[in-house]
């Protein structure tokens, strides 16, 4: 691994291009500009697991195009709902939902001053994992077993699910 100063420089030498590809991902400049941020701290947060000798731009790139995946993934999650009658149709919730933005912010406020309550064992796994983390990359990156990791993100959601009593 380079240095802390080496590293620092080589990102900043290097993330300019990144910012076209976030425009082309998300086709949004607003969100394109978040992508951007995300890789960049993503980078800064895991600077250890950079190789020496290795393409940075495409180590970038992979990050990137990682979250933004993610991001999409957890976005239709949440936005798609399944019947389980025997055809088992799957229904779209922003068909037929009126959204009150105002009551979602409250809500969103209240949830994430929640997480952020959590002891520190427990948040820092379910964080990973609400990022779009598999349990076997989360262990990997604490250096924690799988069994521990999995079972601190059970404990993180059984402690929401009890706080968070309005939803």
């Amino acid at each position: 691994m380079p240095n802390v100063m080496e590293f620092d420089q080589m990102l900043v030498n290097n993330a300019d291009f990144l910012r076209p590809f976030a425009v082309t991902l998300t086709r949004d400049s607003e969100t394109a500009r978040d992508l951007f941020q995300e890789t960049i701290y993503r980078a800064l947060a895991n600077k250890e697991k950079y190789n020496v000798g290795t393409n940075i731009k495409a180590w970038l790139y992979t990050i990137m195009r990682n979250i933004f995946i993610n991001s999409y993934r957890r976005k239709s999650r949440q936005n798609t709902i399944f019947d389980n009658t025997p055809n088992e149709i799957i229904l779209n919730n922003n068909k037929n939902v009126v959204q009150n933005d105002a009551l979602a912010q409250l809500n969103m406020k209240e949830v994430k001053k929640t997480i952020f309550g959590l002891p520190e064992i427990f948040k820092k796994p379910f964080m990973l994992y609400f990022d779009g983390f598999k349990y076997h990359e989360i262990a990997h990156m604490l250096d924690e077993p799988l069994g521990t990791i999995k079972s601190r993100i059970h404990f993180a959601r059984k402690i929401l699910k009890k706080q968070i009593h309005r939803f």
